[in-house]
Parts: C-alpha cells; sequence; structure tokens
C-alpha cells in the first residue's frame, strides 16, 4: 500500500487508486496502471454528468506523464464509454487527464508553461514530443483557462488593431484593455464579420459600459464600433495619423526624385572611371543621387538625427524648398500631437489651414483626410489615448508567430498568445 501512495504522489494522481507498476522492456517506460476512484467512475467526458456505461470503447490505454528521471512514464487505464443525456455515447471522464488527450494534466500544464517562457527548441527537446504536439496541447490549457476566467470583465477602455500572422493576407484582429495592459481577445480575420464575433461574446450589457475605443482609421472598425457601442470615445491612433504625413512626405520626395532623374535623361553620359578635369557638370544626376538617399533624414525625429543626416536636411532647404515644406508639414502634425488638449486642438486648426494653401497634392488630400477624421482626433488629444500599447502587443504576437511556426491552425497561436499576454499564464503542476 505504501508503494502505492508513493506513486499516486509521484504521478500527481487524485481520484485514482493505483493498481501496479511494470516497466515496459520495449518502450523503456514506467507503466502506472490505475483506475478511477469510485466517485470519479461513469462520468461524461465532456461535461463530467455521471452516466451509465454504455461499452468498454477501445480497451485499455495510455497517458503520457511527467518524466521520472530520464525515463518516460505512461499512466494506463480502461477507457470505457458511458451514454450521457447531453451528448449521447461518449469516452468516461478520467481524472488525471483532460478529454481527447493523450497526455496528463500535469504534462499538458508543464508543456504549456515552458511554451511561454522559452524556446520552441528547449520544450521539444525536453519534453520529446512534436511541437505541433505541443500547439494542441496549449489549446486545451488556454480553453481550460477560459472556462474558469471571465477575460472580458469589467472592461471600459479597449484597443482595437489587427496584424499579419502569416502570408497570404492572413490575419488576427486583437482587442487589449488600456486599464490593465493585457490582451482580453483575439480572431481569425480582419473584417466586420470577425469584430462583431468579438462583440457577441461581449453582450450588449457590458459594450454599453465601454467608454472609450482607440484604432486606426479602418472602416470595418468604425461601422462595428458605431452599431455595437454608440457611446463610446473613438480615438484615432497618433501614430497612424503622423504615417499618413510621413507617406505624403515620401510621395512628395519621389516626385521631386523622378523630377531629377527626367533631368539627368537630357544630360550626357559618361564613360566608366573617374570623370576628366574638363567633364561637364551633370546636376541632375547629383540632385537625384542626393535625394535617393535623403529619405531617413527626411522620416526621422529631429532630435534623432545624425550628423550626415542633418547635413542633408539643410542641403534639402536650400536645394528644393517644396521638399523642404512638406518635411515642415510632417513635423507640425508630430508637434499637434505632441502638445495634446486644446493646444493641440488650436495647432491643429493652424495645420489644416497651412496645409490646404500649401499648393502641395499630397498634403492638400491629407487635410480632407484630417478634416473627415477630425472628431476621433480631437478625442485622441482630450483623453490621451494612443495605440502605443496594442502596437507593443502585436510586436510581441509577432515574436509568438515566429515560435509558433508548424502549428496547424492560428487557434493554437491565439490560445500560446492568451496565455502570454493575457495575464493568466499557466502554473506548473502542483504550485498553484
Amino acid at each position: 500500500m505504501r508503494e502505492r501512495s508513493v506513486w499516486q504522489r509521484a504521478c500527481g494522481l487524485t481520484r485514482t487508486v493505483v493498481e501496479g507498476v511494470d516497466f515496459d522492456e520495449a518502450t523503456g517506460a514506467v507503466i502506472v496502471s490505475v483506475r478511477p476512484a469510485a466517485k470519479a467512475k461513469n462520468r461524461c467526458g465532456r461535461c463530467g454528468r455521471k452516466s451509465p456505461r454504455f461499452d468498454r470503447g477501445d480497451g485499455r490505454r495510455r497517458w503520457r506523464a511527467l518524466d521520472l528521471g530520464s525515463t518516460k512514464v505512461f499512466i494506463e487505464a480502461a477507457a470505457p464509454r458511458v451514454r450521457c443525456r447531453e451528448h449521447g455515447p461518449t469516452v468516461a471522464q478520467v481524472p488525471w487527464a483532460r478529454h481527447g488527450a493523450g497526455h496528463t494534466r500535469d504534462f499538458d500544464d508543464q508543456a504549456a508553461w515552458l511554451a511561454v517562457h522559452v524556446s520552441k527548441t528547449a520544450v521539444v527537446e525536453l519534453l520529446r514530443i512534436a511541437w505541433r504536439t505541443v500547439g494542441s496541447i496549449i489549446t486545451r490549457v488556454s480553453a481550460d483557462i477560459d472556462a474558469t476566467v471571465d477575460r472580458l470583465e469589467g472592461l471600459t477602455r479597449i484597443g482595437i488593431d489587427e496584424i499579419s500572422y502569416k502570408r497570404g493576407y492572413r490575419y488576427l484582429t486583437v482587442v487589449v484593455d488600456h486599464d490593465t495592459g493585457r490582451l482580453v481577445w483575439a480572431g481569425v480575420g480582419r473584417d466586420e464579420a470577425t469584430l462583431e464575433r468579438f462583440f457577441d461574446e461581449l453582450g450588449a450589457h457590458r459594450a454599453a459600459a465601454i467608454t472609450h475605443v482607440t484604432a486606426d482609421a479602418a472602416d470595418w472598425i468604425a461601422h462595428v464600433v458605431a452599431r455595437r457601442a454608440p457611446q463610446a470615445v473613438k480615438c484615432a491612433d497618433p501614430f497612424h495619423v503622423v504615417m499618413w504625413a510621413t507617406d505624403a512626405l515620401d510621395e512628395v520626395r519621389r516626385q521631386a526624385w523622378n523630377d531629377a532623374r527626367a533631368v539627368a535623361r537630357t544630360e550626357p553620359k559618361r564613360r566608366p572611371g573617374r570623370p576628366r578635369a574638363d567633364a561637364a557638370p551633370r546636376p541632375g544626376h547629383e540632385r537625384a543621387r542626393a535625394l535617393k538617399h535623403a529619405r531617413y533624414a527626411l522620416w526621422k525625429n529631429p532630435e534623432n538625427l545624425s550628423e550626415r543626416q542633418e547635413v542633408k536636411l539643410a542641403w534639402i532647404a536650400k536645394a528644393d524648398p517644396r521638399l523642404h515644406r512638406a518635411y515642415l508639414l510632417k513635423e507640425g502634425l508630430r508637434t499637434v500631437f505632441a502638445l495634446k488638449g486644446d493646444a493641440g486642438k488650436q495647432a491643429l486648426d493652424q495645420w489644416i489651414s497651412w496645409a490646404r494653401r500649401c499648393r502641395i497634392p499630397a498634403f492638400v488630400k491629407l487635410q480632407r483626410a484630417i478634416v473627415r477624421h477630425r472628431a476621433a482626433i480631437d478625442a485622441t488629444l482630450d483623453h490621451g489615448l494612443s495605440n502605443a500599447l496594442i502596437e507593443s502587443t502585436n510586436t510581441k504576437i509577432r515574436l509568438l508567430t515566429r515560435i509558433a511556426f508548424g502549428f496547424h491552425n492560428p487557434e493554437a497561436l491565439i490560445a500560446l498568445a492568451m496565455l502570454a499576454l493575457g495575464h493568466q499564464p499557466p502554473a506548473l503542476p502542483g504550485r498553484q
């Protein structure tokens, strides 16, 4: 009896009777034969309801348990089926493993913890299982946590964004809580139907409690939020708004570069090698070359410029006033979000007036977009919210995407992201 009790403790078994222990020479593993305790017998594997016996199922089967030193351990028991009133004939529940799993609960929990904290190679080598198996384990563990924790409870200020997880325009829609900094929901797709699923899970009562929503200017997000949470204040993401200005600036730079190249094509060609001392100057070629390498000097914030980039910017101010004006417009819009509040709104009014009469088509078009989204931008200036948190979450999900390479489906990636970023991490066996 003492030996059976030791094996019961060593394998983390509860509500289980150990019948015997053997060593299988063929597999080089310890086989622990068990049966559920009387009160744990004949229960539906899905709902846990006590049910009448249906048949013997496929006979005895094995579940992989945590290793004993360097030796594998398997739990072996009968796997009969019961007739559940709700689910019909179903494999009976066992206390040591989740339904449909080939591993014990302790093994699943340790694999999930390792997947969150260490590298893919370490998990596979240490546990001696395939990485795709880890994906199935993570999905099961995450589902168990979701069954005990309401991730959507108490949401008031949320951020919504999408992230690409695979080639071929495969996207996830992610939702974060600004107050706690945690990932609360993720789903496959980036359209209105995907976001509708989030609000369906949230429910009308809790959707009415949402006060602020941050997002980029995607119409599919705006339309769903307007329908499902009309009372929420919509805040535009400053990063995306300034990115519009950066794109407009780059459009002006490319146009200046193309104009310089057009001039260069009219200039005489030179042979390879060092030009002669009396060779005719080619200002078009020199201007095109200088503009081609001016991209980063124009994109970067002034405080981050290197000495060479400062020189390049000073050259642009003298050589191409139109391009330099576009640069100042981009920096002016960035200053709007640095000021915030009423000062930011006044600065935005001045910026719109300047952009409207700047005679640069890209920025005239941009100011129309700014006016169209003015209410969301004003809300951002008032409340100081941005998508910085969700962009940080997306960066971490991109790292998890590399780790999750090899999973069969995106659900495993979502489960891994929820375990790692949802503030409900899996616990190691016996340490809850």
